[in-house]
């Protein structure tokens, strides 16, 4: 299978939607009667009046899949517009569809999900802004996508810092990109702040920045018997940091600073998790855009095509069996 997603073949596409389906074979076998979800944080909700049941579990399911394979579709051509990968491939979709499929709560619509959307256009302006004269508006356009993000999952909001990052690794300092940045996002929040105001709702306005001094989370709903799906993808993780170690230092600046970035984007999606109290395990699709590409880097670099093999079969057996059993 990672043979034939190594090239750039347009029947990959028909075998990446089959293989979305079937890694959400288990939740189709114990489909759910109802399947409740917050597309908005409850401040928002003013502007956008969305029910929580608005669909029946299987078009839940069905559109949740649509929209991760359009985002892998969306990735796909990022890394490869960028070559981070060093050639043109399937890969990254492949990956990014296995990634975004590790646990049930990722096969469903979810905040973090949309949020995805925002975070690859975001991921696809960070790997832009090297070879820019000038970033600011590009700076500015990126603090209304964190703080648009915000309005639909308030952890987004960690992702503020990481746009500082991507100037300390890509740009000489230059306080009026710094100043951009947080001009972007207060915009958003200005306007949705008068917004309160004429609905007499200002109260409510206030109440999104709580979070922000919430203690860290006590209701974890995590089962630790399905986070045993993680095993192979921590394997694949480490043979791709290893896989990238060797060829790092002959490998482009541009490349070099681009998986530093990827690295900090990561972390901060990893550890952004204390800023919801009730913390559901759909929030570590965050996760997903960076791990891809270093697994991704990984498979396709690898050498001993029996590992690579065994590796992503065990990873797509783990994660059918532990949403069945």
């Amino acid at each position: 299978m990672i043979k034939q997603f190594r090239s750039i073949n347009p029947v990959n596409i028909i075998f990446l939607t089959g293989i979305t389906l079937l890694l959400r074979s288990g939740i189709f076998i114990h489909l759910p009667d109802q399947v409740s979800v917050d597309f908005i944080e409850p401040f928002a909700k003013l502007l956008v009046p969305i029910p929580e049941n608005s669909f029946p579990a299987l078009t839940n399911i069905y559109l949740a899949a649509f929209l991760l394979l359009v985002q892998s579709l969306i990735f796909n051509r990022i890394i490869n517009s960028y070559n981070l990968l060093g050639k043109s491939t399937y890969l990254p979709a492949l990956v990014y569809v296995s990634a975004g499929s590790l646990f049930i709560p990722f096969l469903i619509l979810s905040p973090a999900l949309f949020c995805n959307f925002l975070l690859l256009w975001m991921m696809e302006k960070f790997l832009s802004i090297y070879k820019r004269d000038e970033v600011r508006s590009v700076m500015y356009d990126l603090g209304m996508m964190v703080a648009l993000g915000t309005l639909i999952y308030f952890p987004f909001i960690a992702m503020l810092p990481l746009l500082w990052i991507s100037l300390i690794i890509f740009r000489p300092f230059n306080w009026r990109e710094w100043l951009a940045v947080i001009t972007g996002f207060i915009t958003i929040f200005f306007f949705l702040g008068v917004f309160y105001y004429w609905n007499d709702s200002l109260d409510q306005f206030y109440r999104i920045w709580l979070p922000l001094a919430s203690k860290f989370p006590t209701n974890l709903r995590i089962n630790l018997y399905d986070t045993l799906v993680l095993i192979p993808v921590v394997v694949i993780l480490i043979l791709g940091f290893f896989q990238l170690q060797t060829n790092f230092f002959r490998s482009v600046v541009h490349l070099r600073k681009s998986f530093q970035l990827l690295f900090f984007m990561f972390v901060i999606g990893l550890v952004s998790f204390y800023l919801k109290q009730d913390l559901r395990l759909y929030h570590f699709l965050l996760c997903a855009p960076p791990a891809a590409v270093l697994m991704a880097y990984y498979f396709l670099h690898a050498g001993k095509r029996w590992l690579y093999e065994s590796m992503y079969l065990i990873l797509v057996g783990g994660i059918i069996y532990f949403q069945i059993f």
